[in-house]
């Protein structure tokens, strides 16, 4: 299966799953526009509006294509930060929400290793347009499961690695988080690892995405989930000044 992805792939995922938010934020600059063609604004006003609503609906593509079209994020390099060992693994799992990019790419990084694939979506608790949107276009895994978040239909402590890949944050409730990673720590080996890649609540998305950077969660919600669940280690690798890389053990 062809892995490569087309040029700013990325940002037109932005554009496509997102663009309730910027017909919204396109009428409301255009009737601003009108307003002060109707009504005396004060210039300085005006102009800060203006540029604000611009920052608004450009920066969050542009930290897009910075991420997913020029990091190199789906060449798998920063794998190597993570001490996966690649020659040892049997076992895969690669969870999502629906929308994957990953599993072919993961099978060709670990071609010797059996890659189960599941999606957790469920349309009455996971709700965000923006996934129901991007479940349509998706590449679909052969066999990928459908399960629910809290049951993972694998044997206890049979996976070497469980990837959870810009995914997890689309379980908005706390509860089910802790239930979902009390799964992957149910399944996962001793000596294994859950690798999880999530933009943060911080200061550098908030950045990026304004008021839309609440979509994420903080470092401490993912220490205190992972915790929770009965995880012993909570490593963070920074891929990037907009996406963490979280390394967990049993």
């Amino acid at each position: 299966m062809e892995t490569k992805r087309r040029q700013f792939q990325g940002v037109l995922n932005i554009l496509s799953f997102n663009r309730h938010f910027y017909i919204i934020g396109i009428g409301i600059l255009a009737l601003i526009i009108v307003s002060h063609q109707i009504f005396e604004w004060p210039d300085l006003l005006y102009r800060l509006v203006i540029l604000a609503f611009l920052y608004g609906l450009l920066m969050p593509l542009l930290v897009s294509a910075y991420v997913y079209d020029f990091s190199g994020y789906y060449n798998f390099q920063w794998l190597k930060d993570c001490s996966a060992d690649q020659s040892n693994a049997t076992q895969i799992l690669n969870i999502n929400a629906g929308f994957d990019e990953t599993s072919y790419i993961i099978k060709d990084n670990f071609p010797q290793a059996d890659l189960k694939v599941f999606d957790f979506y469920d349309a009455k608790r996971h709700t965000e347009p923006a996934i129901i949107r991007a479940r349509k276009v998706s590449l679909v895994y052969p066999d990928t499961q459908q399960i629910i978040s809290n049951s993972i239909p694998v044997a206890d402590q049979s996976a070497d690695i469980i990837f959870l890949l810009s995914a997890v944050h689309e379980i908005r409730s706390h509860e089910e988080k802790i239930l979902f990673l009390k799964e992957c720590h149910r399944v996962c080996k001793t000596n294994g690892k859950v690798i999880m890649v999530e933009h943060l609540r911080d200061f550098p998305n908030f950045l990026a995405f304004s008021v839309g950077f609440t979509h994420f969660f903080s470092k401490s919600v993912w220490r205190n989930a992972f915790k929770s669940a009965g995880f012993t280690s909570f490593q963070e690798v920074k891929f990037t000044p907009f996406m963490s890389i979280f390394i967990c053990t049993p």
